[in-house]
């Protein structure tokens, strides 16, 4: 059986999310370049996500925490605002040390030559 992809859709992991992560080959859109960057944080590739990251944005380094379980994304709305700026709200939910959290975010992703990026994001209560 094919490993499933970790964003929730329910594709192989190497034709859904996996066809972006090291390969060079852009998402389509904003919703499909988030659940890219969700997949990263659960594989632990910190080159996509820093590669898929707005230079006007994105950190110097990158160290993801090792305790942290990435147990499900759901992506609640993907918004095109136009050709190239978009919005997607998700809910990430993750365990660390035994403790349930959800990351609830509406994220900014902007289009630069025909590729997306993660901008920047506000956190929903």
């Amino acid at each position: 059986m094919k490993e499933a992809c970790p964003c929730g859709r329910q594709q192989a992991f190497g034709v859904c999310c996996g066809r972006y992560l090291g390969t060079g080959v852009p998402a389509p859109d904003a919703e499909a370049l988030m659940r890219s960057r969700y997949s990263a944080f659960v594989r632990g590739d910190v080159a996509h996500l820093l590669a898929t990251w707005h230079p006007s944005h994105r950190p110097v380094a990158l160290e993801l925490d090792a305790g942290v379980k990435w147990l499900g994304l759901d992506v609640k709305r993907h918004r095109v605002l136009d050709e190239t700026r978009a919005e997607v709200e998700f809910v990430a939910r993750s365990r660390v040390r035994g403790r349930g959290h959800r990351l609830h975010e509406r994220s900014r992703f902007v289009r630069e030559d025909g590729q997306w990026f993660y901008v920047d994001g506000d956190l929903q209560t």
